[in-house]
């Protein structure tokens, strides 16, 4: 058909969606159908021979490139492309074909939608943990660096690189088990389901669970097609991780400008105009991924708020795209990250000097008189004062004392512990040695990223666990399709 013959509702609707579905449905769709003609089959519900020729064609669209499908308006979606083309490979007309028996677009859309995300979230799944691993390698490899740690944009206190890595690698270790635990959640199968009812034939939807790789069953057949909480949760997750890489993209950016790390060359981009211009724009565009998939994540919650607790294309159909988008964003978010810190090194971090300068290390001298019995306002207060009269690099004992005279608590000040709090002053690597199992020490990040990783690594055998449950499923669903397809 011509521009002109498809009528307004297909060509602003209907062929821009089947322009974008073809690709993604129509390979799962035709492996969701050998699956449900071998269960007609084992049921009884068809005759054998139909169903080796239903079968036959089914392998035989195995190898149809969806993606140059051409929208004619002579059908109305992906699913009746199928139905079409399954008939000419099979020899028969459509009017013979039961391979929908038993089966309606509802259950199917939904399963197949389920397939879908359940891939895509693998992969997605696949670059985070790189991402975390590469983390933690270098979180352990620059546990001894130190730098200064912000808040509120302002120096705060002394810290190193491998306990700020760490910490994120501590988010994508979270972020791992929650994506496990959403591709557990996803794996449960909704068709049988119907258009929501059920059947009265007798199927066998474990069956069809089995051979989909699935590990259960919905519980209800109404949930099965009308519920959508595991693609609102997909979005908000998708945001949420991006939304913490993004943060970490921004205090990157700061790394940078100070020279404290250096932006590999094959992640900067050049100017047009000047020429020692490398600007680290990827940074910019990691910030611009998690606004987008925030974005994503709204237009699932609108639309699957604003449809009816039932079938719905407002809240299937409709926020497939968003989702697909959204999870092929999140796995070239963490692949870029894990490609930026593998070869993110230490240029010029802060020197002793600059990190004292910068009263960073202040509260550490308060905490040094603290530790020999100062009360702590008090000891906070004779740090305020020993700061507003100038850099820690130039407190003295005597001025030390008199601070403590002026507030109130020189009858508590003994020499150690006023040498301790010039030493915590103006000794900024003195962090590395702090013992506190989730502070910054040298020793305490080690054991973090030791920690972490075992988490990460329980994540993915979690989620290798559940490859292999595919991976049989395939297996045993190909075979039982060549034994059928053969009689």
């Amino acid at each position: 058909m011509t521009e002109t013959s498809l009528t307004i509702y297909q060509q602003h609707h209907l062929r821009p969606v089947f322009d974008h579905h073809a690709a993604y449905l129509y390979g799962p769709m035709v492996h969701a159908s050998k699956a449900h003609v071998v269960m007609l089959a084992e049921q009884a519900l068809i005759p054998a021979e139909s169903a080796a020729q239903m079968l036959r064609g089914l392998l035989a669209l195995e190898g149809d490139r969806p993606e140059e499908f051409v929208y004619d308006g002579s059908v109305e979606d992906v699913y009746y492309t199928l139905e079409r083309r399954l008939a000419e490979a099979a020899g028969i007309t459509t009017a013979q074909l039961n391979v929908q028996l038993a089966r309606s677009r509802n259950d199917l859309d939904a399963g197949v939608f389920r397939m879908v995300l359940r891939a895509q979230l693998l992969a997605v799944f696949d670059e985070l943990v790189s991402a975390g691993t590469t983390l933690l390698d270098r979180a352990d490899r620059h546990a001894d660096v130190v730098v200064i740690g912000y808040t509120h944009r302002r120096p705060a206190q002394p810290t190193s690189m491998g306990h700020v890595l760490a910490g994120y690698a501590e988010a994508l270790t979270g972020q791992a088990m929650a994506y496990a635990a959403m591709l557990e959640e996803m794996n449960r199968s909704p068709l049988g389901s119907c258009a929501f009812a059920g059947t009265d034939l007798d199927i066998a939807s474990g069956r069809l669970a089995e051979l989909l790789g699935f590990d259960e069953v919905i519980v209800n057949s109404y949930e099965a097609v009308a519920g959508a909480d595991h693609l609102a949760r997909n979005g908000a997750l998708n945001a949420q991780a991006l939304a913490t890489g993004a943060r970490v993209a921004r205090t990157l950016m700061d790394w940078l400008s100070w020279e404290w790390v250096v932006t590999p060359e094959e992640f900067t981009q050049g100017s047009s105009i000047m020429p020692q211009k490398r600007n680290p724009v990827v940074l910019e565009h990691l910030v611009s991924m998690a606004g987008a998939a925030a974005a994503d994540a709204a237009s699932v919650l609108n639309n699957v708020g604003a449809a009816w607790w039932e079938d719905s294309n407002n809240a299937t159909t409709d926020v497939q795209m968003r989702l697909w988008e959204s999870n092929d964003r999140a796995r070239r978010f963490f692949a870029l990250l894990s490609g930026l810190f593998v070869r993110l090194e230490p240029l010029r971090p802060p020197t002793g000097e600059a990190i004292v300068a910068s009263g960073a290390t202040t509260t550490a001298a308060a905490d040094a008189l603290a530790r020999h019995g100062v009360p702590f306002r008090g000891a906070h207060s004779v740090v305020g004062r020993l700061i507003r009269g100038g850099a820690p690099s130039t407190w003295t004992e005597e001025g030390v004392r008199s601070a403590a005279e002026a507030v109130g608590v020189a009858g508590e000040l003994t020499d150690a512990a006023v040498r301790d709090l010039i030493a915590a002053a103006v000794r900024p690597e003195l962090v590395l040695r702090r013992r506190q199992a989730d502070g910054p020490g040298e020793d305490a990040v080690r054991a973090q990223v030791k920690r972490l990783r075992s988490a990460l690594e329980g994540s993915a055998v979690r989620v290798a666990a559940l490859r292999e449950r595919l991976q049989r499923a395939e297996a045993k669903l190909a075979g039982a399709v060549a034994e059928r397809a053969a009689r």
